[in-house]
C-alpha cells in the first residue's frame, strides 16, 4: 500500500511540474528572443573574456552544494526521480523544469546590453589622462536596473564619485550599480533575478547617463564581464538542453 501511495504522489508531482513548465514555456521563449536580440550588438565584446570557470558557477548560483550539484550535474533529472519509477516521460518533465529554473536563475542587469567602456586602463573622460577604469559602463537611458542573481542588498547610498548606488551580494561576489537616478530597494532586502533595484542616471562623477557596474570577488576587483559571460553561457546551455528534451 505504501508503494502505491508513493507512486500516486509522484505522479501528482510530475503532473504539477509539467503544468508549471507549460505555463513558463511561452514566457521563456519570449525572454530568450529578447535576450538574444539584446546580446547581438555586444557579441564580440562578450567573447573577449574567457568563460567563467566552474568554481565561479557554483559560488555565484548558490552556497548550497546540493542544490548546485543538481543544477549542474548531467543526471540532474534522474536525481529527482525515486528508484523504480524512472520513466522517460517523468525524467523529461522533471528535467525541463530543472533547466527552466536554471535559465531563470540569472538575468542581465539591463534589458538591452550595449557596452560603452570596458574594464581596464583607458583615457579618463573628465581629465583626458590615462586611468584605470574599475568597472563596466553600459549604455542606458532611464532604464530599470535588474538584479542578476539571487542575493541580498548590502549597501545603498550616494557619494561624489558613484552618485546614487546600490550594492548587492551574490555569494562571494559583490556587485555595485552606480550613477543611478533612483534607488528602488533598501539595505538588507533579499533580491532575485529580474528584481528592479534602481533606475539608470548620471549622478556623481559622470559625463552622461550610463550604468557603471563594479564587481569584486572575495573583496578583490574583477571584470564585471565575467558575470555577463556567465549569464550568457548559462542561458545558452539551458536553451540547448531544453531543445534536446523536445
Amino acid at each position: 500500500m505504501a508503494y502505491f501511495g508513493e507512486k500516486k504522489e509522484l505522479e501528482a508531482l510530475i503532473f504539477e511540474r509539467a503544468c508549471y513548465f507549460c505555463r513558463m514555456r511561452k514566457k521563456l521563449l519570449v525572454m530568450m528572443s529578447g535576450i538574444a536580440l539584446a546580446v547581438i550588438p555586444s557579441q564580440a565584446q562578450f567573447n573577449t573574456v574567457t568563460t567563467m570557470p566552474n568554481r565561479y558557477k557554483v559560488e555565484v548560483v548558490s552556497s548550497n552544494t546540493d542544490t548546485t550539484a543538481v543544477w549542474y550535474g548531467k543526471t540532474a533529472a534522474a536525481q529527482d526521480t525515486p528508484a523504480g519509477n524512472d520513466t522517460s516521460v517523468s525524467s523529461d518533465n522533471i528535467g525541463k523544469k530543472v533547466w527552466v529554473e536554471r535559465y531563470l536563475s540569472v538575468c542581465y542587469p539591463l534589458r538591452h546590453i550595449k557596452i560603452n567602456s570596458g574594464y581596464g586602463y583607458r583615457k579618463d573622460p573628465l581629465t583626458g589622462k590615462k586611468k584605470f577604469h574599475n568597472g563596466l559602463d553600459l549604455h542606458a537611458r532611464g532604464d530599470e536596473v535588474l538584479a542578476m542573481m539571487e542575493g541580498v542588498v548590502v549597501k545603498v547610498g550616494q557619494d561624489k564619485a558613484s552618485g546614487k548606488y546600490v550594492t548587492l551580494q551574490h555569494g562571494g561576489y559583490t556587485v555595485s550599480y552606480c550613477h543611478l537616478s533612483q534607488i528602488r530597494t533598501v539595505k538588507g532586502a533579499a533580491v532575485y533575478p529580474r528584481d528592479i533595484v534602481g533606475i539608470t542616471g548620471s549622478t556623481g562623477r559622470s559625463t552622461g547617463e550610463h550604468l557603471h557596474i563594479t564587481c569584486k570577488l572575495n573583496g578583490k576587483s574583477v571584470d564585471p564581464l565575467l558575470l555577463l559571460n556567465y549569464i550568457k553561457s548559462t542561458q545558452k546551455e539551458c536553451v540547448a538542453a531544453l531543445a534536446e528534451l523536445q
